[in-house]
């Protein structure tokens, strides 16, 4: 039995963000976005100094869906041909599955778990999906997993070094994105997984293929 969902990724897919920190609750922006990879549990910008030593990676918002740069899940999983979307000049990825209902699948490209249309040559819509996919046909996500030591959060982000109301009054980036989604033309990555990516694009269009065959013969 190949390797499952390793914890943080379970953590990152389970644990609840955009929600009010418990143990900061008196204090002023402690919105928990923030997954600490390590702890494997969502925190707040005031959790941070606790968990300095630790892998970080911020989550943000966009139409009630977790999201995530990118340029960070690259660091600890293969992420090529799920569909990215540049958005506030950052390349962010789905962490959780979208479905959406079609009455019918025409040509071009379509989530390999949940329908949804995607641009060309994406198969995936989230990293989720790509997951599902990987654990149901292949049964080991090791390939495509990445040896990552160390991930911290971005310069900017803004950091409370105390609880005191004096340094609460900067402002925090925004962890809610506002713009338009913009699906990326292209993505490539280059990994150990390239061919395992390759092979699991493969399966997909040659099962379509078939599909399509069968629906045209009867």
């Amino acid at each position: 039995m190949g390797i499952q969902k390793p914890a943080w990724l379970k953590a990152l897919y389970t644990e609840k963000f955009f929600v009010a920190c418990s143990i900061h609750e008196t204090a002023k922006k402690n919105e928990k976005n923030i997954c600490c990879l390590d702890c494997c549990t969502s925190i707040c910008p005031h959790c941070v100094l606790s968990h300095r030593f630790h892998r970080l990676v911020q989550v943000r918002r966009y139409v009630y869906h977790d999201v995530v740069r990118l340029e960070d899940l690259e660091k600890l999983i293969d992420c090529s041909n799920v569909q990215a979307y540049t958005i506030n000049s950052a390349k962010v990825v789905f962490i959780k599955k979208r479905p959406q209902n079609r009455q019918f699948k025409g040509s071009g490209n379509y989530c390999t778990s949940c329908d949804r249309s995607l641009q060309e040559p994406f198969i995936h819509c989230s990293l989720g999906c790509k997951v599902d996919f990987v654990l149901k046909h292949y049964k080991d996500l090791s390939p495509f997993l990445r040896r990552c030591n160390s991930l911290q959060l971005s310069p900017d982000f803004f950091i409370p070094q105390d609880m005191g109301d004096d340094d609460m009054t900067n402002d925090t980036p925004h962890s809610t994105i506002v713009d338009c989604d913009e699906p990326m033309s292209s993505y490539s990555g280059s990994s150990g997984s390239e061919n395992m990516s390759m092979a699991c694009t493969d399966f997909v269009r040659k099962k379509r293929r078939w599909v399509v065959r069968v629906w045209k013969i009867s």
